[in-house]
């Protein structure tokens, strides 16, 4: 993965609170941030120095709590994840306070698919017994007899990405595999010649081996309790390579003294490290410290991703593996659509100087799988004037909600006067304004139309709006008062309608705008009002 990969704006400071392979510190590093790794006795004050860093990465080791998030806060704005469980972040309260928590989904698909079958074929076969045996000087070849994973039914709970790399491997050891998940794609199941159950009753009474991929929340806690134990085989396996607590430990060690249960293969636990031993010590279970990523190629996978979006994440791109977004990444081709969304909604909010009261978005030609984040992009530019970057994608709606902001969108069949047209509209306690803006060539973002006005300008720096007279002689009167303000005019876009005796214009200034200026436009007899938006 090239380095132009990752675009970091300069100085942000990154704080490396847990272990990360070389290669992803050097990665941030050279796309332009300040890097630090605490000093393992620092590492206690954590949250005296998270106010001093733009974001944080962590492994499991640090909980990262709502206390400690928000004692980063305002500067913290990304919690990198270097993995996939988020199980030790407080996500709720990240998105309360703004902060957007990334993470590293895809790195270690192959080392825990890997290590998910190395720990089926150790109980299967009582390798690791059988190994401790022989380091005693002890041979006995009888005592170490297992069973064929050929044949057998394997049940996998949570068929995501590793579940479905576990489910084409047991295919290949010719095993008859089962799944269960609420959101299974029944398409992929049967490309994989796997089959769909409907209930965990189902599933568990059914299975050989019983292997787990799922994430840990409060729907899978305890996953696998007494009641469904009593359901297995008796000589049934139980193999856990993804999340510790989707167990009931106490139960799964009863069902093993008691014999009802062949065996365990397990790399997690509900607490770690562990400090009760007793079922990792179980003659009846392989355990291994957590290692199913504990491989080089994992853990350079892992730095990488875990850099690669931290760093996307503080350059505001949306194409990253964000946890709590309130909507799914849109990815390269619908950013400019966020950015336009934005963009709008902050010119509406700077147009409107009251208190927001609603925000509506409507959109033509343009997918619907983009409404949403598109809404969100709307709602946060409107916010901006106000909030500053108090605001961002991860509580816009929340923060709308709080402030009573009726937050609303459309999504038209017919078409526009545009193939894609995008149109924003800012109700305030002081009127309202609608702006509407497509996307040229290059993603060249574009306002075509303000209020009534058909227009053609870029939503961008320093803009004075001018309602006028549609008389002769209005621009040069007021070209040469901007000029004798000391203040360059980039660009002049001017709007009228058939029929109206006003115009509208638009005109892109360079350089400071004092209150000064704007007394002045107003001054002028043909003038009925003047704005100045503060796009920069």
């Amino acid at each position: 993965m090239g380095r132009a990969c990752i675009r970091v704006r300069p100085m942000n400071k990154i704080l490396i609170a847990d272990s990360l392979a070389p290669i992803g510190i050097e990665r941030l590093e050279s796309a332009g941030a300040v890097v630090d790794v605490p000093a393992d006795e620092d590492r206690p004050r954590l949250a005296e120095r998270l106010p001093h860093y733009d974001a944080v990465v962590v492994r499991s080791a640090t909980k990262m709590t709502a206390e400690l998030i928000e004692a980063g806060r305002p500067r913290l704005r990304v919690i990198g994840r270097a993995g996939i469980g988020v199980d030790n972040i407080d996500v709720s309260a990240a998105t309360d306070l703004g902060v957007l928590v990334v993470n590293a989904p895809t790195a270690n698909l192959m080392s825990a698919t890997e290590h998910t079958f190395g720990l089926m074929l150790a109980v299967a076969r009582k390798v690791a017994a059988a190994d401790g045996a022989l380091k005693q000087h002890t041979w006995n070849r009888k005592a170490y007899v297992g069973q064929e994973l050929y044949g057998k039914t394997l049940g996998i709970i949570g068929f995501g990405q590793i579940g479905q790399r576990v489910a084409a491997r047991a295919v290949a050891f010719e095993m008859d595999v089962i799944a269960y998940d609420p959101f299974l794609n029944s398409d992929v199941a049967k490309r994989l010649q796997v089959e769909p159950v409907e209930s965990l009753e189902e599933l568990v009474s059914r299975v050989d081996v019983l292997t787990f991929h799922t994430p840990l929340t409060e729907q899978t806690r305890g996953l696998l309790d007494r009641e469904r134990l009593a359901l297995m085989k008796s000589d049934a396996l139980v193999i856990n390579c993804g999340r510790g607590g989707v167990i009931d430990e106490p139960a799964l060690l009863e069902a093993l003294d008691a014999g009802r249960i062949g065996g365990a293969g397990l790399d997690v636990f509900a607490n770690e490290p562990l400090e009760d031993f007793a079922l990792a010590a179980h003659p009846k279970v392989v355990a291994t410290p957590h290692i199913g990523a504990q491989t080089h190629e994992a853990q350079e996978r892992i730095a990488t991703e875990t850099a690669r979006m931290v760093g996307l994440a503080l350059d505001g791109s949306l194409s990253v593996s964000a946890v709590n977004l309130p909507f799914r990444p849109a990815g390269p081709p619908g950013e400019p659509y966020l950015r336009l969304a934005e963009r709008l909604g902050r010119f509406a909010g700077e147009w409107e100087s009251g208190g927001v009261t609603e925000v509506r978005v409507e959109l033509w030609g343009i997918e619907e799988s983009l409404a949403e984040p598109v809404t969100v992009a709307a709602v946060k530019g409107a916010l901006m004037p106000f909030l500053g970057e108090a605001v961002n994608y991860v509580n816009a709606q929340k923060m709308a909600r709080e402030r009573g902001i009726d937050v609303a969108r459309t999504v038209h069949d017919r078409p526009s006067e545009f193939s894609q047209l995008l149109a924003v509209r800012v109700r305030s306690d002081e009127g309202e304004i609608r702006v509407a803006g497509t996307l040229f060539q290059n993603d060249d973002l574009r306002v075509v139309r303000l209020g009534d006005f058909p227009f053609e300008f870029r939503p961008e720096g320093r803009l004075l709006i001018i309602r006028n007279d549609d008389v002769p002689g209005v621009v040069g009167r007021l070209g040469q008062l901007i000029g004798d303000a000391g203040v360059n005019i980039a660009a002049i876009h001017l709007a009228r309608e058939r029929g109206r005796k006003e115009a509208l214009s638009v005109w892109a200034l360079e350089g400071e705008v004092d209150s000064g200026l704007l007394e002045a436009v107003l001054g002028l007899d043909v003038v009925s009002s003047a704005r100045l938006v503060d796009l920069t």
